[in-house]
Formats: C-alpha cells, sequence, structure tokens
C-alpha cells in the first residue's frame, strides 16, 4: 500500500508542478483556451488521444461490452483507430485547422457562428455542450472512483471530490499548454501501463493461447460455446453499434474537434495523423482487448457480472502484484484527468466566449481568464454532484452516462461542422434541423427507454440501448444536413458570406 502511495502522490505533485509552471505564460485567451496555435504534432496527437481515453472507456466499456461480446470487442478499438482517430485527422484535421484560424474561432459555437453567420447557432450550440458534457464528466469520476475504491479502500464519494480538487487546480492555473503538456505526462504512462497489465492478466490464466481457450469453453445464453472467443462475438448487430457511437463520435465532440484548432501547421497534421493512431492502437485495443476476457475473472449471476459491469475491471485489477495495481491506478488516473481537462476548459471556454462576452462589450481579456477560470470551478462542482447522485443508480451506470453526452452532442454537431468544412451548400436551416433531431432524440430516447424501464428489438437491434441511441443520432444527422439544405436552398447573402469563407483555403500556407 505505501508504494502504492508514493506513486500516486508524486504523480498528483507531478502535475500540479506543471500547472504552476504555465501560470504566468497565460496573458491571453488564446494562450488559454489553444496555447496560441502552436502545439506541435506530438503534443497535440498525444492531447487528442488522452482526451479520447479515460476510465470511461477502460473501467465502464471495456468492462461492460468486453462482458456482452468477449474478444469480439477488441472491434470496438479497432474502429476507434481507424475511424475515431486516423480517418478524424485526415479528413477534418488540415482543414479544422485552416478554416478556425481563418475565422479566428477558438470553440466550435464561434466557428458555427462564423461559419454560418448567425449568432443564434453559437448561442444554441454553447448551451448544448454545457449541459451535454456535465454527463460525460459524472462518468469519468464514476469509473475512476471505482478503481480507487479497491486500490486504497477510499469511499467513492470522496475520490470523485479529490479528482476534481486537483484537475482545478492545474487546469485554473496552467490553460492548454499545461493540460497539454500533462497530457503528454499521462500518455506515456498510459502507453506503458495497459500493455503491462495487459500481459500480467493474460499470464493470470497461463497466457494468451490458454487464457482463449478457457474463454472458449464459457457458454453464452443459449447454452453453446466458443461465441465470446469468436471473431465476431454472440451479438455482431449491436456491437456495431458500439463501434459507431465510440469512434464516429469523436468526429462532433467540442474537446476533441478543438485539438485541431492548436495546431500550428500543417505537418503536424501528417504526423500527428500517425502518432494518434498508433496510441489508439495500443490503449484502445489494449483496453477492449482486455474486457474481453472479463468473464474468466468474475462470476454470472442469471447473465450479469456479479456487482455490476463497472465492477468488472477493478475485480480483475485485484488479481494483480500490488504495485502493477498502484501503475493502473495512475493509468486511468492519467486517463480519466486528461479527459477532465479537456471537458472542463472546453466548457469553460464556451460558456466564456459564447455567452457571457457577447452581453458585455467591455469585458478585458483580463476579467475574461477570470470568468473562464471561475466556471471551470463552477462545472466541475456540478459534474460532482450529479456524480455523486448517480453513482449507484443502476440505470445511470458509466456506459450510459457516456453515451447520452455523446449521442446528444455528436448527433447535434458531427455533420453541420463536417459538411461545413467541405460544402458551400449547408444552410443555417439544416444546422438547426440537426440539432434539433440530435438532441431531440437522445431526450426522447432517454426519458421513454432509459428512465422509462422500457425495452425493444427490431431485427436483433437492441432498441432500448442509449448506445444505439447516440450512433442513430449521428447518422440521421449526416442524412438531415445535405436533405435540408437542398430543400431550403440559400440566399444571396448566405452564399456570398460562404464563398468568402472558403477563401481561407485558396489564401493559406499549406
Amino acid at each position: 500500500m505505501l508504494e502504492m502511495w508514493i506513486i500516486l502522490i508524486v504523480y498528483l505533485l507531478i502535475m500540479v508542478g506543471v500547472g504552476w509552471y504555465y501560470k504566468k505564460k497565460n496573458d491571453s485567451v488564446s494562450e488559454f483556451v489553444l496555447g496560441g496555435r502552436t502545439l506541435g504534432p506530438w503534443f497535440t496527437a498525444f492531447a487528442y488521444g488522452t482526451s479520447y481515453f479515460s476510465a470511461v472507456i477502460f473501467v465502464g466499456y471495456a468492462g461492460k461490452f468486453g462482458w456482452n461480446y468477449g474478444i469480439a470487442s477488441t472491434w470496438i478499438g479497432i474502429g476507434n483507430a481507424v475511424i475515431g482517430s486516423l480517418l478524424a485527422w485526415l479528413v477534418l484535421g488540415k482543414r479544422s485547422r485552416i478554416m478556425s484560424k481563418a475565422l479566428e474561432a477558438k470553440t466550435m459555437p464561434e466557428f458555427f457562428e462564423k461559419r454560418y453567420n448567425s449568432k443564434t447557432l453559437k448561442i444554441v450550440s454553447a448551451m448544448i455542450i454545457f449541459v451535454f458534457l456535465i454527463p460525460y464528466t459524472a462518468s469519468v469520476y464514476n469509473g475512476l472512483s471505482r478503481l480507487f475504491e479497491k486500490g486504497f479502500g477510499i469511499p467513492y464519494k470522496y475520490c470523485i471530490i479529490g479528482m476534481a480538487l486537483f484537475t482545478a487546480v492545474y487546469v485554473i492555473m496552467g490553460g492548454y499548454k499545461a493540460t497539454a503538456l500533462t497530457d503528454f505526462i499521462q500518455g506515456i504512462f498510459m502507453l506503458v501501463g495497459i500493455t503491462a497489465v495487459v500481459l500480467s492478466v493474460l499470464n493470470l490464466n497461463g497466457g494468451l493461447t490458454s487464457s482463449i481457450d478457457m474463454l472458449h469453453n464459457i457458454p453464452s445464453a443459449d447454452g453453446s460455446t466458443g461465441e465470446y472467443s469468436s471473431l465476431l462475438g454472440p451479438d455482431p448487430i449491436n456491437l456495431a453499434g458500439v463501434v459507431i457511437l465510440t469512434s464516429l463520435g469523436t468526429w462532433g465532440l467540442p474537446q476533441m474537434v478543438g485539438k485541431f484548432y492548436a495546431v500550428k501547421d500543417d505537418k503536424s497534421i501528417k504526423i500527428g495523423t500517425i502518432v494518434s493512431t498508433v496510441f489508439a492502437v495500443i490503449v484502445a485495443g489494449g483496453c477492449y482487448f482486455l474486457g474481453g476476457f472479463g468473464r474468466l475473472f468474475v462470476s454470472n449471476i442469471d447473465g450479469s457480472p456479479e456487482g455490476g459491469f463497472d465492477a468488472i475491471i477493478p475485480q480483475i485489477m485485484e488479481r494483480l502484484p500490488e504495485l502493477l495495481f498502484g501503475i493502473v491506478i495512475v493509468l486511468v488516473l492519467s486517463a480519466s484527468m486528461s479527459t477532465l481537462s479537456s471537458l472542463v476548459l472546453t466548457s469553460s471556454s464556451v460558456l466564456t466566449i459564447d455567452l457571457i462576452k457577447p452581453m458585455s462589450k467591455k469585458l478585458s481579456e483580463k476579467k475574461e481568464l477570470l470568468i473562464m477560470r471561475i466556471f471551470i470551478a463552477v462545472f466541475l462542482l456540478i459534474s460532482v454532484i450529479l456524480a455523486i447522485i448517480t453513482l449507484e443508480n443502476p440505470q445511470t451506470v458509466i456506459s450510459t452516462l457516456m453515451s447520452i453526452s455523446w449521442g446528444a452532442l455528436s448527433g447535434a454537431f458531427l455533420a453541420p461542422y463536417m459538411y461545413g468544412l467541405f460544402w458551400k451548400g449547408v444552410t443555417k436551416a439544416s444546422v438547426i434541423a440537426c440539432f434539433i433531431s440530435g438532441v431531440g432524440i437522445t431526450i426522447a430516447h432517454m426519458f421513454y427507454y432509459t428512465f422509462g424501464n422500457r425495452s425493444g428489438e427490431l431485427f436483433g437491434l437492441d432498441l432500448a440501448s442509449p448506445i444505439n441511441a447516440g450512433a442513430f443520432t449521428m447518422l440521421f444527422g449526416l442524412a438531415v444536413v445535405p436533405i435540408v439544405s437542398l430543400l431550403t436552398g440559400r440566399g444571396k447573402k448566405e452564399k456570398e458570406h460562404a464563398a468568402q469563407v472558403f477563401t481561407c483555403f485558396s489564401s493559406s500556407d499549406t
């Protein structure tokens, strides 16, 4: 236990030290929010990866979907690497950097305002971001608190409060550059840690071959064997929904897309694409592959794991040597704090830049930074309260909270953002329609199925799953925007504005 405490304390002191180092280097809003748009490829790629993968993935998703699909859950990690990282950088990276710089957009709501010449879009998108980032933040707290309880015997709620305080300290002091440097440090921990953990867990059952053989002998719901060790698992249809949500979802999340705004040049985009993809293969692939062996360590009680889905990974970790368990704690803490810092910085900057600043024309940069720091604390406080309230509610397991958040955010933003980078013909009406459909479908599904405790199935697809609902909102939005754009058309002013915006690509210093 002493070794675990030493590892934890040293790690936390490093994080606070980084925040203190950058405290006096943030003299402008652009520096605080985007690091002055001067970050290189490695920092940006690691910031992208560590913001992508947190305790939500390692504890919540890896545990639940590893239990449901066996080693076929590894496809989720592969999808995260190929779609969520590689294609996201290839499709969105360069054009996001160029257009956001030309429009002087520091946040996604600012991008919507200046791309579509609409203050309404900025206000509405800012409100959506603030509301729906909260459940995602709560899911991050819940995932980490469960491992801390197992490793240190600290009650969940104290873990949540302590984590929020440390995150607040280094983000409020250091801003984006501090989070980028800590993300790089945290990323190193994650790469080394997940590799060591996977190898150690497999060795507990005699290695890879022996572990797969044992998994092969576990019967599925119909009594047959071999499904949990098969290539596609027992339920490939619903597995596809998880791949879509967790992979395509990054294309519409403001805290992920914002990483492209901070890159300094196109060369950094090319290098960052490779680095972030390799990072995702190791971290996401490793997490889901590990989760696929959960049934070897947790008892099956009437089809469900003993202690619930969120207890699977913590129970596996209990079998590891104490020193390695301490490294796992730091691994998950690294992933979670990097994600949290990205979430709170995104939310506070959106509230300040897109909602508060427009109401006060005399707001100086100094006051703007002060308000942003205050909102970081407020956002963390609200999410802590929600995390504690929902911690023991069986309807709000980690995967549910994340699915609601990603479904609403990416369902609303993915299509208008992506199309807006490539197509002049996107109309304001289509963007509003996508906002309404993304948020509306998510809320309707949440109240009817999740809170209504209803079930439903169509052609083997679980209609009650918030995962599938989130995946549907994204795909639906990709159809809504072009259809509504073609039906509504653009006026003369809209055409002129779009033409002016797209001159950035012909005049950019690529």
